[in-house]
């Protein structure tokens, strides 16, 4: 792999409301450790960033230094100010990294089961390619269309998006300059709108992103088979 300054951003403005309780999501426990301090452990042990770069609700931010301190969580990281909405989350990420070069992995802070050897890839291959977008294609076969009207598609042309997706740092920011729009749902998104070719890799199926109380079942049981 070539030697590069990269840079993350995790992103985690989110509140939590599928989950049914008072508490964001990122914050919830999972094998004794807060979500995201879970997440920022894997991103810090790859060895591979500069830095990392926290994007949380300004509410919150008093609640998470409190929880480092709970938890003797000690990942260095700079906690900046979410957003209205993740693309804007993500636009202030990367506003804190203005003046900085390199490639850039955002990643979503509930994602906590990311591996270093997904993080790697995905930064080799950025560095071949000039982004890298990790996705899996979906076991269940797939229809398009309504309840009424709808039709079969071939599933090994659709594909599942993860993260941490890996771009140009400088070429990314420019890119966030755009007025936001509905369709940004994800980084991939915003920089296909200025232009650029997407290239996907292959994601891995542990990789979830806890939203729902049975994700973080299913999360506890994928660590229990790690650490056996």
């Amino acid at each position: 792999m070539k030697l590069t300054l990269n840079y993350a951003v995790i992103v985690a403005g989110g509140s939590g409301i599928r989950m049914g309780g008072d508490l964001p999501k990122q914050f919830l426990e999972l094998s004794g450790l807060p979500i995201l301090m879970h997440t920022l452990n894997v991103f810090q042990k790859s060895n591979l960033f500069s830095g990392i770069v926290l994007v949380m609700h300004p509410d919150y931010h008093n609640y998470w230094q409190n929880l480092c301190i709970t938890h003797h969580f000690r990942v260095s990281h700079t906690l900046v100010k979410g957003g209205e909405t993740r693309y804007h989350s993500v636009k202030n990420g990367l506003n804190a990294l203005k003046g900085k070069s390199g490639l850039v992995a955002i990643h979503d802070g509930v994602r906590p089961l990311v591996t270093q050897a997904l993080i790697g890839k995905c930064i080799d291959s950025a560095q071949k390619h000039g982004n890298a977008i990790p996705a899996i294609n979906p076991h269940d076969s797939i229809r398009q269309g309504t309840f009424a009207q709808n039709h079969s598609c071939d599933r090994k042309e659709f594909w599942l998006v993860q993260t941490p997706q890996v771009f140009d740092l400088i070429g990314l920011a420019n890119h966030y300059q755009t007025k936001w729009i509905e369709v940004f749902t994800d980084d991939a998104s915003v920089a296909e709108m200025g232009g650029e070719i997407i290239h996907i890799i292959e994601g891995e199926k542990e990789n979830i992103k806890v939203t729902t109380p049975v994700d973080i079942g299913i999360a506890e049981a994928i660590l229990r088979l790690r650490n056996k």
